[in-house]
């Protein structure tokens, strides 16, 4: 199956940032009562904090330089996923109804800032939903309530007729194909309080399945056509992960035996890349266009970190100089998943500009061509942190908090009176 996220990365994730904003705990459990949360003390778990980080800057060079190998190096949509399945344990024991609205009203402010550009953009650009060849008449129209609320990923053409100056032709599909995770996170949010209670009552059968599904549809077995076959892929490909995150939560997986978790995962994983082995796309080991090799390799990954996991109130030594990114990363993880691909792409003039400078010559444009990428790169972070700036305070009104131009913790800190 193509993924319309990793797609996007040919031309220039795959694999979320957190949506909830709830404080994340870990550890292993205290209790004997099965159900019973790790407890790792109030306050945030900061090696919880350090994966999301870490997930969404490998999610930024995927789709920046489109390297295949960054898909088995850190499969970030998994471990996405895993955290916020754990953190929707954690709140699911509060009641249900207001817990699903609370994920939604979190999730949608942002989504429609971004709608009200990418939008109107669109149909500027010459797109008629009416016309759409993937889904005209009616359905066209209708399927522009995906911009509004993600119940499925938001349509879009693959070519727009006359695209702003600073974006391709192919903005769509690069831009707004990353929109399929809001869709997946959604219905995640919607199945977790009845996945979470077919968990407990039988945690194994409840993780294993969803990997033993995309077995069934992910591999061409079964096909189910359209936008429901995507959205029915990508709940089975990542929902191991995110039932693993009820089992890091609830303390199940920290009652298995190290070495035997561990054992297992490496099985699963190795399984994941003997598969990918005998289904190489043109992408080479992109495991984002193997959906049983991304299951697979996801959740044995995850498995290890999280059966590694140290329960950090602060980060430890030198990762403690990382810790004003680490915060503002999660605080505006929304806003820099939505925006960040656009923002790779209004690189592209910027560095092409340099090229009519009038002290560019044939040497200087040359070393301009071999670093190309590099220079991106760098402009791509500037970029984001304007954007940040500019629309990030969404995810605190959508929070219920009071705005915050930059969340990166410093203040508080710098507010904390001094111990003597």
């Amino acid at each position: 199956m193509t993924q319309p996220y990793e797609d996007a990365a040919k031309a220039t994730m795959r694999d979320a940032p957190r949506l909830d904003g709830v404080p994340a705990q870990g550890g292993r459990p205290e209790a004997a009562r099965p159900h019973a949360a790790p407890c790792a003390g109030p306050g945030r778990d900061r090696y919880l904090d350090l994966l999301r980080c870490l997930a969404l800057f490998r999610v930024v060079l995927y789709h920046l330089f489109g390297w295949a190998w960054l898909s088995v190096l850190f499969p970030s949509m998994g471990v996405m996923f895993a955290l916020a399945g754990s953190l929707m344990a954690r709140s699911l024991g509060r009641p249900a109804p207001g817990v699903i609205r609370a994920r939604v009203r979190r999730l949608l402010p942002p989504l429609w800032a971004f709608s009200a550009l990418v939008l109107p953009l669109l149909l500027a650009g010459g797109w008629n939903p009416y016309k759409d060849p993937d889904s005209g008449g009616l359905w066209g129209w209708l399927g522009l309530v995906d911009y509004v609320i993600p119940v499925g990923a938001p349509s879009f053409p693959w070519e727009v007729a006359h695209p702003p100056w600073f974006l391709e032709s192919s903005w769509g599909e690069q831009g707004i194909g990353p929109l399929w995770y809001l869709r997946a996170y959604l219905w995640f949010v919607l199945a977790s309080p009845l996945l979470l209670r077919a968990f407990r009552k039988a945690p194994w059968a409840t993780l294993l399945a969803p990997l033993a599904l995309t077995a069934v549809v992910g591999t061409g077995l079964v096909e189910i056509p359209g936008r429901a076959g995507d959205t029915v892929v990508d709940f089975a490909v990542f929902g191991s992960c995110w039932v693993l995150g009820f089992a890091h939560h609830d303390g199940v997986l920290a009652k298995v035996p190290r070495y035997l978790a561990v054992s297992l995962a490496a099985l699963v994983m190795a399984f994941g890349l003997w598969w990918a082995s005998g289904h190489l796309t043109d992408e080479g080991w992109d495991l984002n266009e193997i959906p049983l090799a991304q299951a697979a390799w996801s959740l044995g990954f995850v498995v290890v970190l999280l059966q590694y996991a140290p329960s950090w109130q602060r980060l430890p030594g030198r990762l403690a100089r990382w810790d004003p990114l680490v915060t503002l990363a999660n605080n505006r993880a929304v806003t820099i998943y939505l925006w960040h691909n656009l923002l790779i792409m209004a690189t592209f003039p910027l560095v092409d500009a340099v090229y009519a400078l009038p002290f560019m010559g044939e040497g200087l444009s040359s070393a301009l061509d071999t670093t190309y990428e590099f220079w991106t790169f760098v402009l791509v972070f500037p970029l984001i942190a304007a954007a940040l700036v500019g629309v990030g305070w969404i995810e605190d009104l959508a929070a219920k908090r009071p705005p915050r131009l930059w969340p990166d913790g410093a203040r508080k800190k710098q507010g904390t009176p001094r111990r003597h």
